[in-house]
């Protein structure tokens, strides 16, 4: 666990990181990018910190990879490449420079880790986990192997890489339906997501899907209720769900997507008001890109998301600390089972 006095001690030895209302105006084309969701005052906080980051990069020759659900000060203010789980993924094997930064999950500086084994690979905060990632074990996929002899294993990039090491093809919640139908045997393991598979089973009627019983904790606690009864308060709102959502919620939404899906669905719908029916910063990060578009409702927040912060991304860079290892053994299967997932993607996008 990072030693938070003695992280801020250490940084406040080399930059000067106090709340600057000027050097926020320096800066206020990056803060062009979030300002209908950041107030002035926090912006002149985050500053000092953006300006610092953005410096150690280019000294460090490192890139920063981001995912939808970061806040908009690292979303928007130092990240190099933002995207879902399959955008980061691809872009991992177009990285040039000596680091990556992963500001995201676990798994995720894994599958970086994976995809460039020569590179160094750095996550803010190791206890950035996931539940549903820890929900799912190779042993678990050698059970589900043994129940259904034959059937191929397509496991959620949100696993550890022990479990893609274990499988025959990883898949994101952008392209899973593909990637199943693609599949040439009429059963298919789906792991760990229950509630992945059992949406992508409507779109696939074709094939029958079985899965391990896993859930995302932001996802699951969506109720359809939920929707139903906002609709009754706001008439009108567009309703769009994340496929980890349960089977009704989906049912009871107007759209449901990946995180990539969900924002070119209201970049090209938009919608008057909009609920995001996913983890809350999705709706901050697209916000001033769509400033048409009243983003209502509730949310749920990401805990191990929210781990990451400005602080952290500025120690991991300074320290060159929290460096992402994955057995070689371990990595070189994953690795198979991740590129299979991007080269048939590409060939069924082409």
């Amino acid at each position: 666990m990072l030693d938070q006095f003695a992280l801020r001690a250490e940084l406040a030895d080399h930059y000067d990181l106090t709340p600057s209302p000027d050097l926020a105006a320096e800066m206020s084309g990056i803060y062009a990018r979030m300002d209908r969701v950041v107030a002035p005052p926090d912006w002149a906080v985050f500053a000092p910190y953006v300006a610092a980051i953005n410096k150690l990069k280019a000294e460090r020759n490192a890139v920063i990879l981001a995912h939808n659900y970061m806040t908009p000060e690292i979303y928007h203010g130092i990240a190099d490449v933002v995207g879902d789980s399959l955008q980061l993924a691809i872009e991992a094997t177009k990285v040039e420079a000596d680091v990556i930064v992963q500001c995201g999950v676990h798994f995720m500086a894994e599958t970086s880790k994976i995809l460039n084994p020569s590179k160094t690979v750095l996550i803010p905060d190791m206890e950035a986990g996931c539940s549903l990632a820890e929900s799912i074990t190779a042993e678990g996929i050698a059970e589900m192997r043994a129940k259904y002899p034959g059937a191929p294993v397509v496991t959620y990039v949100n696993t550890t890489a022990e479990a893609k090491a274990a499988s025959d093809i990883c898949c994101t919640s952008s392209n899973a339906a593909q990637i199943v139908r693609a599949q040439e045997s009429d059963t298919v393991i789906m792991t760990p997501d229950k509630y992945l598979a059992q949406n992508i089973a409507q779109q696939v009627p074709e094939k029958r899907i079985v899965w391990w019983d896993g859930s995302c904790i932001v996802h699951e606690r969506f109720t359809a209720q939920d929707l139903r009864d906002f609709r009754e308060w706001h008439p009108g709102t567009r309703i769009i769900a994340h496929p980890e959502c349960p089977p009704d919620v989906v049912a009871e939404a107007d759209f449901s997507g990946s995180t990539s899906g969900i924002i070119d669905y209201v970049t090209t719908e938009r919608p008057e008001k909009a609920m995001l029916v996913t983890e809350c910063s999705m709706a901050s990060n697209i916000s001033d890109a769509l400033p048409d578009v009243d983003f209502v409702g509730p949310c749920n927040m990401c805990p191990y998301m929210k781990k990451i912060t400005l602080e952290k991304v500025l120690w991991s860079l300074h320290s060159m600390q929290g460096a992402v290892e994955v057995e070689v053994a371990v990595a070189d299967k994953a690795r198979v089972a991740v590129q299979r997932m991007i080269d048939l993607s590409r060939k069924l996008s082409g």
